[in-house]
């Protein structure tokens, strides 16, 4: 036994196998794909820019027909998903009464604030996007946005919100 303890090992045994090298780098870079794919977001552009808070121009007549748009019967409620989190859903009519022409797309941008009102979140959703139903002059109709990461500082009063993108039908 003690003839083991004496002998050192042999400077070649000690030395990393390639192969096990090459099996760490592959584990690393396997490691790093998958949470590059998990954090990135969801794919496609318009509802990825929709949701990251990239502005959209809006042409001059979607400004002025976002003028237009009224939002109403806003409400907010707390509910639990199938995950067991509490998720802030709000609720609410658009109201599209002064316009001529029928909206394609459309997005808004909902801010939620602190008891100093400082912007807590600030997130930009689609609620109207093809193959949806077009909203046309004289129409309503009632929306959902669910947020499951409203921060706690939220002092609990309603968003405001803003039409950030709208898109008209072209007229043929």
């Amino acid at each position: 036994m003690q003839e083991i303890l004496q002998n050192p090992p042999d400077p070649e045994q000690r030395k990393p196998l390639p192969l096990n090298i090459l099996l760490g780098s592959l584990v690393i870079v396997a490691i790093a794909l998958t949470f590059w794919f998990a954090f990135r977001g969801p794919a496609g552009s318009s509802s990825r820019s929709a949701q990251s808070g990239v502005s959209v121009p809006m042409s001059q007549a979607g400004q002025m027909y976002g003028m237009r748009i009224q939002i109403e019967n806003l409400a907010l409620r707390r509910e639990e998903n199938f995950l067991h989190q509490e998720v802030t859903i709000l609720d609410f009519d658009v109201s599209y009464a002064a316009g001529q022409q029928t909206i394609t797309g459309l997005t808004f941008t909902v801010e939620f604030f602190d008891d100093l009102h400082q912007v807590v979140l600030r997130e930009a959703r689609s609620v109207l996007a093809p193959p949806s139903t077009p909203l046309g002059p004289g129409q309503r109709r009632n929306f959902s946005i669910s947020f499951d990461r409203v921060p706690s500082s939220w002092n609990g009063q309603q968003p405001s919100m803003r039409v950030t993108y709208l898109q008209l039908a072209t007229v043929k």
